[in-house]
């Protein structure tokens, strides 16, 4: 039994490679959550193409829940470059707001995609997920649900699973006092994964522009929810594009020396929530990931590569490649 958390992209709003982001990583939004061997995967940003081909590499067919925090494109955007979902045997259910396949389906199709979302080999569903709901998963797994504070809406997600627990709790925005839906969503959990999007000059707007209401908030605000809702570590996440490693590190200090144990989320970095020779403090450990992409197999990378064949119009119709309907 493990219970982990792997961060494939840590970076909000747009991507941002590039050799100042190197360290953290620039790939939007998606985290990875193990649950036995169940597979959850929060929001599908451009760092699901990793995860893909390691799935690729590893030649699973998993059956995989996607959650969606929300539908803005940024955690969407990486889904049709998503290896598992050109594998006939894989099973994927997208689990979000309202309005997720259509949302999913418009992205895939033309004129932005020439493969259709309908014409993939992998076997999808889809269920639309809403404020307080609480859905039991196979494998003693349970997802809760709660609306926070985001320009059109968001869910934040809380995951518990052999007595232990993680939140995300991506863009949203504080108020006057911690938000609280997501202290009572947070409470008492192993980890919150909170929006640390800006420091508090710049949501002020003493550097830039004012961000309130732009829906997203401040790594000190993430301490005042982590202490209100009495979790075990914070995890600051959905950083800036403009924020380089230097600047995210500061960030880093700085809510390291309010809250101890807190961190910055970086690509490839995995949370061990829970092993199966003991339920242990959730303690970060940093894991490459660039040492097996680059050593990805001769086989891996023939799968890994079907989603960008697709986007370069090779191969032919959707039909001629045996992507047909499940």
């Amino acid at each position: 039994m493990t219970f982990s958390v792997t961060f494939w992209g840590v970076r909000g709003s747009i991507a941002a490679p590039g050799p100042e982001t190197v360290e953290v990583g620039g790939n939007t939004s998606c985290v990875e959550v193990v649950c036995g061997d169940r597979h959850i995967i929060l929001d599908s940003g451009t760092g699901i193409r990793l995860l893909g081909q390691r799935f690729a590499r590893e030649r699973k067919r998993p059956q995989l829940t996607i959650l969606y925090s929300h539908l803005h494109w940024d955690h969407l955007q990486g889904l049709p470059f998503f290896t598992p979902l050109y594998v006939p045997g894989t099973e994927i259910c997208f689990c979000g707001p309202k309005g997720i396949e259509e949302a999913l389906s418009t992205q895939m199709g033309d004129p932005g995609f020439p493969v259709r979302l309908s014409d993939v080999p992998a076997r999808l569903a889809f269920e639309e997920l809403g404020d307080g709901l609480r859905v039991p998963i196979d494998g003693g797994i349970t997802v809760t649900c709660a609306r926070l504070n985001h320009p059109g809406g968001v869910l934040g997600y809380r995951i518990d699973y052999a007595g232990h627990s993680v939140v995300y709790a991506t863009d949203t925005e504080h108020y006057s006092c911690p938000d609280p839906k997501l202290v009572k969503l947070a409470d008492g959990a192993d980890l919150l994964i909170y929006d640390a999007q800006y420091d508090d000059d710049e949501y002020a707007g003493l550097a830039g522009p004012p961000r309130t209401g732009w829906g997203h908030s401040t790594f000190s605000e993430g301490v005042r929810v982590a202490d209100a809702a009495r979790v075990r570590q914070l995890a600051l996440y959905h950083h800036d594009p403009t924020h380089s490693d230097q600047k995210v590190r500061e960030l880093e200090r700085r809510a390291a020396s309010l809250r101890p144990g807190s961190f910055a989320c970086r690509e490839g970095q995995t949370v061990v929530l829970a092993t199966s020779a003991a339920h242990a403090t959730a303690t970060a450990t940093a894991t490459a990931i660039a040492t097996a992409i680059a050593t990805d197999s001769t086989s891996a990378a023939t799968l890994g590569t079907a989603a960008e064949r697709a986007a370069n119009g090779q191969n032919g119709s959707a039909a001629s490649r045996g992507l047909v309907a499940a």
